[in-house]
Formats: C-alpha cells, sequence, structure tokens
C-alpha cells in the first residue's frame, strides 16, 4: 500500500516573513528609543553638574516661600513645595469636574434646541455654537475676566438667584457647612447612589421582560436624596446651611468663588458647550428617522420621543467624541495661568 508523502513546506527567508520582520523592527524601536533616553538623560545630567544642580525630588519637601491665592486645602508660605503642587493639583481637578458637569447640562440642551422646530430659537442657539467655536478660548477668557472686573462691588452685586450674588470680588454662593460626624452621611449618600443604580438596572430588566414597570426617575431621586436625609435626620440634622449676608462693604457667609475662577468657569463652559452641542446634534441626526416616526404612531409625546428612544441610541455615537471634549476642557484649564488663576500649571511654572 503506498502512502502519499507531503513534501517540507519551502522555508520563508527571515526578511520575507511578515511576523518576523514585525517583531525585528519593534525590537529595533525599542533599543532605538531606549537608547535616545538614556543619550538625552546622561547629557542632562552632565549639564546640571556642570552648574552645580543636583537632580531629586527632594527640592519638594524645601518651603514654597510663595503664596497660593486659593485651594481647597490651606496652603502658607512656610508650607512645602510639595504641598503647593497638590493645591494646584486640586484646583485643577476642581475646575475640570465642574466644568464637565455644566457643559455636558448645556451642551445637550444646545444640542436638542438647535433641532428645534421654532425657526428664531434654532437659529439664536446655531449663531451661538459658531460664533464661540471660532473665537479663541484665551480671548473668551480675557472677555469673562474684563467683565467681572468692571461688575459693581458687593454692596450693588447683582442677585443670580437665593443667596447667590455676583460682583467684582466674584461669586457668592449658599454652602453646607459640614460637620464632623456627617460620615455617615457620606456612606448614606454612596448606599443611595449603588441603590439607585441597582433598582434602575432592575426597572429596566422588568420592563424588557412585562413592557411594565413603576417610573425609574422617582425611584431613583428617592434612594439618592432619601437615605442621606434619613442618615440626617437620624444624626439630629448636625449639617447647618450658610447663605450668604452682606454686612458692611463684604458678604459673610457662604463660599466665595474667586473673579479668577469665576472667569475660568464661564470659559471653559460655554466654549466645549458648544462643541458638545454639535456632538448631540451629530448623534440625532444619525438616527433613522424612521424611528421618530414608529414612536408617533405609538403616541408617545416629543419629549418621550427624544428620552426612551432617539438619545439612548445616540449615545453610541456621541460618547466618543464626548469623552475627546472632556479632555479637551481638562487640558484647556492650562489657561488659567493667563488670568491668575492657581491651576497645576500656574504652581508648577512658579515652583520651577
Amino acid at each position: 500500500m503506498s502512502t502519499t508523502e507531503t513534501p517540507p513546506a519551502a522555508k520563508t527567508a527571515f526578511w520575507n516573513d511578515p511576523v518576523k520582520r514585525g517583531i525585528a523592527l519593534q525590537s529595533a524601536l525599542i533599543v532605538f528609543v531606549v537608547f535616545v533616553v538614556w543619550t538625552a538623560w546622561n547629557n542632562m545630567s552632565a549639564n546640571m553638574v556642570a552648574r552645580g544642580l543636583i537632580f531629586g525630588w527632594d527640592y519638594l519637601g524645601r518651603p514654597a516661600n510663595f503664596a497660593i491665592g486659593e485651594g481647597l486645602i490651606p496652603f502658607a508660605p512656610t508650607d512645602s513645595y510639595g504641598r503647593a503642587v497638590v493645591v494646584g493639583l486640586l484646583n485643577t481637578l476642581r475646575i475640570a469636574v465642574i466644568g464637565i458637569v455644566l457643559a455636558t447640562l448645556l451642551g445637550v440642551a444646545v444640542g436638542v434646541m438647535r433641532l428645534s422646530s421654532n425657526p428664531l430659537l434654532a437659529r439664536l442657539v446655531a449663531g451661538y455654537v459658531e460664533v464661540v467655536r471660532n473665537t479663541p478660548l484665551l480671548l473668551q477668557l480675557f472677555l469673562w475676566y474684563a467683565i467681572i472686573n468692571t461688575l459693581p462691588g458687593p454692596r450693588q452685586a447683582l442677585p443670580l438667584g437665593p443667596g447667590m450674588f455676583l460682583s467684582n470680588r466674584g461669586m457668592k454662593v449658599p454652602w453646607v457647612e459640614w460637620s464632623p460626624v456627617l460620615w455617615p452621611v457620606i456612606w448614606a449618600s454612596v448606599a443611595g447612589l449603588v441603590a439607585a443604580v441597582i433598582a434602575a438596572r432592575a426597572l429596566r430588566r422588568r420592563r424588557e421582560a412585562t413592557g411594565d414597570a413603576p417610573p425609574t426617575l422617582p425611584i431613583a431621586a428617592a434612594l439618592i436624596i432619601g437615605l442621606p436625609f434619613l442618615a440626617l435626620a437620624l444624626l439630629g440634622f448636625p449639617a447647618t446651611l450658610s447663605v450668604p449676608v452682606l454686612q458692611g462693604f463684604n458678604f459673610t457667609g457662604g463660599i466665595e468663588l474667586s473673579p479668577e475662577f469665576v472667569a475660568l468657569l464661564l470659559g471653559l463652559v460655554l466654549y466645549t458647550a458648544a462643541f458638545i452641542a454639535e456632538i448631540v446634534r451629530g448623534g440625532i441626526v444619525s438616527i433613522y428617522k424612521g424611528q421618530w416616526e414608529a414612536a408617533r404612531a405609538l403616541g408617545l409625546p416629543a419629549p418621550r420621543i427624544m428620552r426612551l428612544v432617539i438619545l439612548p441610541q445616540a449615545l453610541r455615537v456621541i460618547i466618543p467624541p464626548l469623552t475627546s471634549q472632556y479632555l479637551n476642557l481638562t487640558k484647556n484649564s492650562s489657561l488659567a495661568v493667563a488670568i491668575g488663576y492657581p491651576d497645576l500649571v500656574h504652581v508648577s511654572n512658579t515652583t520651577m
């Protein structure tokens, strides 16, 4: 009985094998990058030694000998450079977190209004988007800072709402004065948020299975607000609300937001919201119009169509570029150095 033998495969030259060639090129690139970094490090070390400088992180423990105008934690000139960097980092995170939340809310609202059937409203928001997007952010920051500095003093401050005032010294808003025993309230808030997420998922599964379920928003709001309120009640309401009150030539109580912070926040929020609005508008337009027609055929009103049908489908188009805008807002906060807000870049430049 004869057998058929498979001839051995011809050997491929090393350079003609795409797998081996790719590994070789990547290895060569890694070696080259390591060599460049090593050469640059040696060059920098030699130059620093020639000038009597010593590389290291010991300077972070030395006294900073400069003041920082505002921060989430106390800072004095006698504190270390390391603490100064932490203050700058917290200031950057504060402006980034608040700016992202406000820019998202404003951007979504403007994006929906751009598709409004009211031509006046649609054109107004379109004008806002086009003007803000095509104006340099640095120029907008200078504009808002100049406007705030030309506002009247605290005695003629502009009321913005209950307990909220805007003057040339910044903005005064109500603030909750926390008590040291409020840790149970914080944990209750976290538990309420987790419970709201779990409840929302359970209601969604029930709605998908049966077609009927209680509304999600009231239940989630009750959990998020109710559990901390219950913890406060059990503790005897140890927190007090501090409301700004005009006494003499300035306000007392509440919390003060500096003119630099307000100008930076306004500039970043309005600028980023214009880009987010276009992202939201593009995501909504990408949904096939048959979805609108089918939802109208079911008798859904326009707000519920947008909330339940259109926006959930548009999120897959909206989220990727939206993440980029969040990163852009955080990076653009480095322009705070131009108006004197002590962010991370400002403080780092001072320490160096």
